[in-house]
């Protein structure tokens, strides 16, 4: 196969997701052109299509200083622009976490949080809905040298005393070997800006790529959100190291303190070893050099414990240059196309797996929604058919008995309204308390109450033991949580098994929300705030404004959790609630279809006969609906995956 680079893989995942949402906007608009779309249905499809529209993959630049990293990502992602656009020169580059990303709601520019925002308590997510507070500079992005200087700001430092220095986080009398070098004048360098924010129209970033370049071990560790919240929220890391050096001491701080907490979590790592050019040895023979960078790569492969395949040799600075001057042979020897191949199918395929697992899921869920929908009116037809045959040869006052019966069912049915308002009002009883156990309030007071614990005096050796507590009660609000939706989901089956019994109708009741995905992200969170809270923290961690810090960042990963598990309990709710109008009004309406045709059948002879040739056409339209119905979400679960035209591809991580 021929080798294809990661801005094609990301293309052709573009491509694939504007054409799914496509297909599911025309799908809603089918569905309510044939009276298919209840409330739920039309949630359910519209959560699909803007899950779909929205999704951001993200990518993890780390490293310690002077590996190469904004190289890498110029050589990668910029190359187009015949020139470096993210500052790379000699020494410290990047000094703050930046993230590369499109929103079209505003213009091309440079964001930049000043660095004095860490001596407030407020979390980088809630500096974010802050827009004032960062300095802004515009981008033109038709113009690559204003850009690239624009871009220069990103590694702007300041020169502070220690005291300031200890404040910001850059400081530790208990650790000295890490701390900054004091210049002459006894003053310490730190970045000027906290975060950075680049918005840009690059092609990548429209279609939903945000990349994240993230500075060295000492600026990492000072900034617990980019551990805890933006590192493991990423679909992919990939992580640096200088091919001339192997594995430093920094680098395996690095790799053990934020990169990795089990085994399982290496498929979604890609290590690069890079500056393999550093190593070309006009001395050594081809086969020589080739030699001592697979040693390296062996090496670190075996420190990391990562398979070989994982690690790979590049010299982003001669790929770089073999793009700008369309040098194949050069961009050959860089080994940049293998890493572009192993980054673009690997994420793009797990990324989509993801992606078309939740899509078929929601889809199964609507199909069955909406075929519901259809046996109603089947069942109906049938009736009525059954009805209508009966009264062939009957006498009118037979007929006209029939019309009486059909008048009285419609009567007590309308008395039927207060039964199932019942049934809504004890659903909606037992979901209220599933709705504060997942709401803002119940996760502030959880917020709070770590906090407090953390602010005890003799806290330093115990901070693990409050974060497990903390984790404890979370997850026993979400054992709680699926405990009641168990519940609710048992009254609801017996709730609708006598209205079917009652009524005639065939309700259905959804499937609850499963709370263990969001259990599985829980511990996710969780395990990435215990490797924080390792030796190296302890210190930082006994600082009340650096806990309150920490503090804010998880309530900020855990408010996504309890969002979405939110958003679940409501489209159950939802879905429940539509059943039983969808099956009020198709009845409604099949009591006005049956007097219809009885007094048809009264005013003519021929009435009979014709209403039920009506329905015969009816059940055959319908046939087709349903076929449509299923011909149409079974295209939507089997779209190709990408290029390879297999809808089932399940591509992994690998090497040429």
């Amino acid at each position: 196969m021929v080798s294809t680079s990661f801005n094609e893989q990301f293309d052709q995942h573009g491509a694939w997701r504007r054409e799914f949402a496509l297909r599911l906007k025309l799908l809603s608009e089918w569905m309510k052109d044939h009276d298919l779309l209840d409330t739920a249905v039309a949630e359910r499809l519209r959560r699909l299509e803007g899950q779909m529209r929205s999704d951001k993959v993200m990518v993890a630049f780390v490293a310690e200083f002077s590996r190469g990293k904004s190289e890498l990502i110029n050589a990668i992602f910029f190359a187009g622009y015949k020139r470096r656009i993210m500052p790379a020169s000699a020494g410290r580059t990047t000094m703050c976490p930046t993230e590369l990303g499109y929103d079209a709601e505003v213009p091309p520019c440079l964001r930049l949080l000043p660095i004095e925002t860490r001596l407030q308590p407020q979390a980088l997510m809630e500096w974010r809905m802050v827009p004032e507070k960062w300095t802004r500079v515009d981008l033109d992005v038709n113009n690559p040298s204003q850009l690239a200087q624009a871009l220069e700001k990103v590694a702007e430092v300041r020169h502070v005393t220690r005291d300031e220095a200890r404040a910001l986080g850059f400081w530790h009398d208990e650790a000295p070997d890490d701390n900054p070098l004091v210049d002459t004048n006894g003053m310490v360098e730190v970045p000027k800006w906290r975060h950075a924010l680049i918005n840009i129209a690059h092609p990548l970033l429209k279609q939903g790529l945000v990349i994240l370049d993230t500075p060295g071990l000492n600026a990492i560790g000072a900034e617990p959100e980019l551990t805890v919240n933006l590192i493991p929220q990423a679909h992919a890391v990939v992580f640096i190291l200088a091919a001339d050096t192997g594995v430093t001491k920094t680098d395996l701080s690095i790799w053990r303190e934020h990169l990795i907490t089990e085994a399982a979590d290496t498929d979604s790592r890609l290590v690069v070893l890079n500056k393999i050019d550093t190593l070309w040895d006009s001395l050594s023979t081809p086969a020589q050099v080739q030699a001592q960078i697979a040693r390296q790569r062996a090496t670190s492969a075996d420190i990391l414990g990562l398979p070989q395949e994982q690690v790979i040799p590049v010299s982003a600075q001669k790929g770089l240059v073999a793009k700008v001057n369309n040098d194949a042979a050069l961009l050959e020897a860089s080994c940049l196309p293998v890493l572009e191949e192993a980054l673009g199918r690997g994420m793009m395929g797990q990324r989509q797996k993801i992606l078309r697992s939740a899509m078929a899921s929601g889809i199964s869920e609507l199909r069955a929604e909406a075929g519901r929908v259809i046996n109603i009116r089947r069942r109906d037809l049938a009736e009525q058919m059954l009805e209508l045959k009966g009264l062939r040869g009957k006498n009118t006052s037979v007929i006209k008995h029939m019309r009486s019966r059909i008048e009285q069912e419609q009567s007590e049915f309308d008395l039927s309204g207060a039964k199932i308002h019942a049934v809504r009002s004890v659903h909606l009883k037992l979901l209220r308390e599933v709705f504060h156990l997942l709401g803002n309030s119940t996760l502030k007071a959880e917020m709070k109450q770590l906090n407090d614990a953390l602010r005890q005096p003799g806290i330093k050796l115990g901070v693990k033991k409050a974060y497990a507590h903390t984790f404890e009660r979370l997850r026993e609000g979400l054992h709680r949580a699926q405990a009641l939706n168990t519940e609710t989901q048992t009254m609801l089956a017996g709730s609708f098994r006598q209205l079917n019994a009652e009524f005639g109708f065939s309700l259905q009741a959804p499937k609850e929300p499963d709370m263990s995905r969001h259990l599985r992200d829980l511990e996710l969170v969780e395990r990435s705030h215990s490797q924080y809270m390792g030796v190296s923290n302890a210190l930082k961690l006994a600082q009340p404004e650096f806990a309150d810090r920490l503090v804010r960042a998880l309530a900020t990963r855990l408010r996504v959790i309890y969002e979405s598990a939110l958003g679940e309990v409501e489209l159950w709710n939802k879905s429940a609630a539509a059943q039983l109008d969808a099956q009020l009004r198709e009845r409604r309406r099949n009591f006005g279809r049956r007097l219809e045709a009885i007094e048809r059948i009264q005013q003519a002879a021929s009435g009979l006969d014709d209403r039920i040739g009506e329905i015969e056409t009816n059940e055959t339209a319908l046939d087709q609906l349903d076929a449509k119905l299923l011909e149409l979400t079974s295209h939507l679960v089997n779209t190709p995956d990408l290029e390879t035209g297999d809808a089932q591809a399940e591509p992994a991580f690998k090497t040429a």
